[in-house]
């Protein structure tokens, strides 16, 4: 019998418990090594490895983490709309479990005891998972996604589930079930879709790290909405058993985390192919010797023309990137007409709930799923074929660059109330999804308005290590991941 799970909403009503932050003073390593928790901090400030250590040296419990991401979530969440589920009792069993298990000294690994949260379109045992849609509004799953057991293998203690663009299709997150995802630097702007309840919560504290999944962009088009980072992996690295798809030809899982070493940290819980334990975050490998390609930020690799604003924060960024290298030239990678496939695998999975109730999905949501029908098989077919062919070529395109580097987004976050289309936000991320190719995106300064925009790296088929020791050298020369949200 699976065990009780509570709405956001009956969290925010007061079934939350407090948030326990008083910390068991014993010296340990945080910050750094020698750094040590001060008492009455707020755990929830703490990036997931700083977390990480404390648990490890039992300076924190993974009790007390737990508590105070779940006060944060009750205090702050009726702004964000981010969690569509909170699982406090079921977080604190599995929290005590991991707190006993470091206790006598089994301490598992780097999300050991660690708070985490997944996007509402990845399976979990016994906890509703509704793709943000009425459609699913009562679907419970009896088995966890293949991610979510490994994660738990790991010690990570998961809060709840996500809310997110309905069924993964679109870059806004405004379109749900349950009410837009709001961004906590601005609560009348976007989050960026579909994973916007990760990109918010991982932003304004509520969890350490979390779970996303990303298409055309939907893991890295969040990430710079929220100024937090987003990895979508080399496809097919992280399993995708248990997830509502998109389309399997295109669907990824990857983390989403406050910064580079917690991305990396997650990352490496998240799948066992070795391309995940290639980083050593303790001792990223150098950067100097990385021949970096500036692809072009215009039509057809981003959507529509980058802003001017966003573009000068970019060069900004790119500059800085200048001092890590070896040399920073002109790059381009190919990229195909082939997204009709994602229609095309979209639709079938549909359809027999179109026929049975239609009304239960966003009338937006429901003519872009059914656009996937006038898709001929033959069409279909070939396709899939090229699709094949381009990602077994892909690679040669990277013989002078070793990694490529443009913005992630066309323009800064929309305002909710412009974002009526699914795909309202232009983006810069589909080449590296029809070439399956790794991609990050790492904040990379602000707006004058004050939203974050990210900066995109990508490189070649498994080339996770080098995209994170740039994005990570990047990171450490920037200093960006230390801003924080005021909500």
């Amino acid at each position: 019998m699976p065990q009780r799970t509570i709405t956001r909403r009956e969290l925010l009503a007061g079934l939350a418990v407090g948030s326990g932050t008083a910390l068991l003073g014993m010296v340990g390593c945080s910050r750094s090594q020698n750094a040590v928790i001060s008492r009455g901090e707020d755990l929830t400030m703490l990036d997931l490895s700083e977390a990480s250590n404390a648990v490890r040296v039992k300076e924190v419990s993974p009790v007390e983490l737990t508590k105070a991401c779940l006060e944060r979530i009750g205090r702050l969440d009726g702004k964000l709309n981010s969690f569509i589920t909170v699982t406090p009792e079921i977080a604190l069993e599995h929290a005590r479990s991991a707190e006993e298990a470091v206790t006598k000294g089994g301490w598992q690994g780097p999300l050991h005891g660690i708070p985490i949260a997944v996007k509402d379109n990845i399976d979990t045992a016994g906890i509703r998972t509704t793709a943000a849609s009425a459609v699913f509004l009562d679907r419970v799953p009896t088995r966890d996604a293949e991610v979510i057991r490994r994660l738990k293998d790991a010690g990570a203690v998961i809060l709840g589930k996500l809310n997110l663009h309905e069924f993964a299709g679109g870059t806004t997150s405004a379109i749900s079930h349950f009410g837009p995802v709001r961004n906590p630097w601005n609560l009348e702007y976007i989050a960026g879709g579909s994973s916007g309840g990760n990109g918010a919560a991982v932003a304004a504290g509520l969890c350490f790290g979390s779970v996303g999944t990303d298409t055309g962009g939907s893991i890295r088009i969040p990430a710079a909405c929220c100024g937090i980072v987003g990895l979508k992996p080399t496809y097919d690295v992280v399993n995708t058993d248990g997830l509502i798809f998109v389309s399997r030809s295109f669907d990824h899982i990857g983390p989403m985390c406050r910064t580079v070493t917690d991305t990396a940290l997650m990352f490496g819980a998240m799948t066992d192919h070795p391309v995940a334990r290639d980083f050593d975050p303790n001792s990223p490998p150098s950067t100097l010797g990385l021949r970096v390609g500036l692809l072009p930020a215009k039509v057809p690799i981003c959507d529509a023309e980058v802003d001017l604003e966003v573009r000068s924060v970019v060069n900004e960024a790119i500059d800085v990137i200048r001092s890590l290298v070896a040399v920073v030239r002109d790059a381009e990678i190919p990229m195909p007409e082939l997204g009709d496939i994602i229609g095309a695998e979209e639709y079938p999975f549909h359809m027999p709930y179109l026929d049975a109730s239609p009304a239960l999905y966003d009338p937006r949501t429901r003519e872009n799923i059914l656009n996937g029908k006038k898709i001929a098989k033959s069409d279909y077919d070939r396709m899939v074929t090229e699709l094949s062919q381009h990602r077994r070529m892909i690679g040669s395109a990277f013989s002078d660059v070793d990694l490529v580097v443009l913005p992630t987004l066309a323009s800064l976050p929309l305002a909710i109330n412009e974002a009526t289309e699914p795909f309202a936000l232009n983006a810069c991320t589909f080449a590296f999804s029809i070439g399956g190719l790794p991609a990050i995106s790492v904040p990379c300064g602000f707006s004058r308005s004050g939203l974050p925009v990210g900066l995109l790296i990508g490189g070649p088929p498994l080339s996770e290590c080098k995209i994170l020791a740039l994005a990570a050298a990047y990171e450490k020369a920037a200093g960006w991941e230390k801003r924080r949200p005021s909500i």
